[in-house]
């Protein structure tokens, strides 16, 4: 079992790539850009965030300035500031993705043509007029709403990305089930859709010592339910093994788990144990506490 990864660091956020960003300083974007394609990644996001006051100048130089060094891997165009999608799409060399398009008429009425005319895929995000949806049926009927637009529009279903969204397991215990429901339900709904997410959603606000095992425990879950591919650090030696399928016990022990077959605890080693507990949590079968791997 394999999936792609949707390299995540040429993001705004960062503090060196913020500032190249701002200063429009090639070096560091480029050196990002090389250092996820070493590590195999599938593609490149380029996170603006809103970027409102020069995003339409900005895109388009980050675009030309990555595949100046990288262009033989597509890019993802993650801004809220459509115009700047807009200017970028010309300078793509390779079909993009476009993220994210979420199920609010105002935002995919004017950016499902882009992706219509461009050609390029589109990551259709499960957020609505009212917000975060409250379960697996909510994220169907929104899904529904937004393929069958791009339909419409002369989008295939195998150029949409559906991001049925992760939220945070410490606070939102049963949206992770809802949201691994909902990816048996995708199929059905959209044949041939894709499907992403930004997976480290789920442990945010957990002490930073046991992010990565939540990370990796629902990257394995949602992978099993069929996630394409995955937004994540290419620095995660683990995350980029799972992504190759270089790591079965892992796969297996949480298949085993998922369908109700724990496995015997004292077979595993300290690893394999936490992925176990991580994803009894995940199912909502323990409660969530930061102790959870200590019980």
């Amino acid at each position: 079992m394999s999936f792609q990864v949707i390299g995540e660091s040429l993001n705004v956020i960062g503090k060196e790539i913020g500032r190249a960003f701002k200063e429009k300083d090639p070096k560091p974007i480029q050196e990002e850009a090389l250092f996820q394609k070493s590590k195999g990644v599938d593609w490149i996001d380029i996170n603006l965030g809103p970027a409102k006051k020069n995003g339409v100048d900005l895109m388009p130089w980050i675009v030309e300035t990555v595949q100046e060094v990288v262009d033989d891997i597509p890019l993802v165009l993650d801004t809220s500031n459509i115009d700047a999608i807009a200017a970028a799409l010309p300078k793509c060399k390779l079909p993009p993705m476009i993220n994210s398009i979420m199920a609010v008429p105002e935002r995919y009425e004017r950016m499902i043509p882009l992706a219509a005319e461009s050609g390029a895929n589109f990551c259709a995000l499960m957020w609505g007029p009212d917000g975060l949806p409250r379960d697996e049926n909510e994220r169907a009927a929104l899904c529904v709403e937004l393929v069958y637009a791009a339909n419409e529009a002369g989008i295939p279903n195998e150029k949409i990305w559906v991001d049925g969204i992760v939220t945070p397991v410490n606070i939102q215990q049963p949206q992770a089930v809802s949201l691994l429901n909902f990816m048996e339900m995708l199929q059905d709904i959209a044949p041939g859709a894709r499907s992403t997410c930004g997976v480290s959603n789920i442990s945010n606000g957990v002490p930073d010592h046991l992010r990565h095992i939540i990370n990796i425990t629902f990257t394995t879950m949602l992978s099993i339910k069929g996630m394409a591919s995955f937004i994540a650090d290419a620095k995660d030696v683990a995350t980029m093994e799972l992504a190759k399928g270089k790591r079965p016990d892992i796969f297996e022990v949480i298949q085993n788990t998922m369908d109700g077959n724990t496995p015997d605890m004292a077979s595993l080693n300290d690893e394999l144990r936490g992925y176990v507990k991580t994803c009894n949590v995940i199912l909502g079968q323990t409660l969530f506490s930061d102790s959870w791997l200590e019980v």
